[in-house]
């Protein structure tokens, strides 16, 4: 079974100061299920890398080995939603237009969400979203 990745766990396989089990856990999952994001997701992954690259966290040749793992493994982009579903999660749960894009995605699927941000996991709760276990 699918489920659907946050690019806050994935920002945190970016960096090598950064610790989260529940990230590794997400990782390790990939090895057996797919991930599906929204098309945002690899917008907010180049964000993080480029702000990385910036501020010295990661080099330039960091940058394309990571998005070359990224390419390795199985997490797919869906297909856009209508953003009027996307704009009324957003409103109702004070969320930001990316973070409700995974919620309706988790929501509109019917699949688990794994992310580490928890007003959206609030959110993901109160629409009947299924987090995926972490830890």
């Amino acid at each position: 079974m699918a489920f659907v990745l946050d690019a806050s766990v994935a920002g945190v396989w970016m960096f090598q100061d950064e610790l989260n089990p529940q990230a590794d856990i997400a990782l390790d999952l990939l090895r057996e299920e797919p991930a599906i994001v929204p098309a945002i997701w690899w917008f907010e992954v180049r964000n993080m890398l480029a702000l990385g690259e910036r501020r010295g966290r990661i080099s330039g040749a960091g940058r394309i080995e990571f998005l070359a793992f990224l390419k390795r493994l199985p997490i797919d982009a869906a297909p856009l939603s209508h953003d009027d579903d996307i704009l009324e999660l957003a409103h109702r749960h004070r969320l930001t237009f990316y973070d409700a894009s995974y919620c309706e995605l988790a929501r509109r699927e019917d699949l688990r969400l794994a992310m580490l941000d928890s007003q959206l996991a609030q959110a993901a709760r109160k629409e009947g979203v299924l987090l995926l276990a972490l830890g």
